[in-house]
């Protein structure tokens, strides 16, 4: 049985489980607090010596790490990466954005002020990131008013990679009402069998 380590409230570790979900493959789930500490135990670090999650436990004990990795590694053969070449090359550019310039961005905001409370404290870094996230979900926009999905040929791992964040952006912060494609980007992924809303702080 393959065994995923993460947190549920993190979107990164959701995008492993509804990957998963999707694909109907079995799978035990072991939760790890990041915000807690329980990425820096002695035992987590002999699974991943980077302190993060996800990761994942393969059947023969293998661990993959990274969010975006894991998911291209079970989309592998599935519709829901195309074969090689520019259609995937297009897929690949989102995961290297939401990577790069949107999960850093929205994801550290929600964290900030959702689950640390600790946003007051951070005035200057709160202005950039909401900024920077600003201008990731403005790039989304401009693709999804005029098309359903981010990548042509239907579904793909970059609109689960995305839709991880997007959907609890207000979370940290970020009006979505200003993004008519991502809302309507958002009903049309949760009208999807198999993909849940991430569960909000409470």
């Amino acid at each position: 049985m393959i065994t995923v380590h993460g947190y549920t409230s993190s979107g990164n570790c959701w995008k492993v489980g509804t990957i998963l979900k999707l694909l109907h493959v079995p799978f035990d789930w072991v939760e790890v607090d990041s915000n807690a500490g329980a990425t820096r135990t002695p035992e987590f670090l002999a699974l991943n010596p980077n302190g993060r999650i996800p990761i994942v436990v393969l059947d023969d004990g293998a661990v993959i790490t990274e969010s975006d990795a894991i998911l291209l590694h079970f989309a592998e053969g599935t519709p829901l990466l195309p074969p090689p070449g520019l259609s995937r090359t297009r897929v690949h550019e989102w995961l290297f954005f939401e990577q790069y310039s949107h999960e850093p961005t929205i994801a550290v905001a929600r964290n900030l002020l959702s689950y640390r409370r600790e946003a007051h404290l951070y005035p200057e870094r709160m202005a950039a990131l909401t900024k920077a996230g600003n201008h990731a979900l403005a790039m989304m926009e401009r693709r999804l008013v005029h098309h359903d999905w981010l990548a042509d040929g239907g579904v793909t791992v970059a609109d689960i990679a995305l839709f991880a964040y997007s959907h609890v952006a207000d979370e940290g912060g970020f009006d979505l009402a200003q993004c008519p494609g991502v809302t309507s980007w958002i009903s049309r992924m949760l009208a999807i069998d198999g993909v849940l809303p991430i569960q909000r702080h409470t």
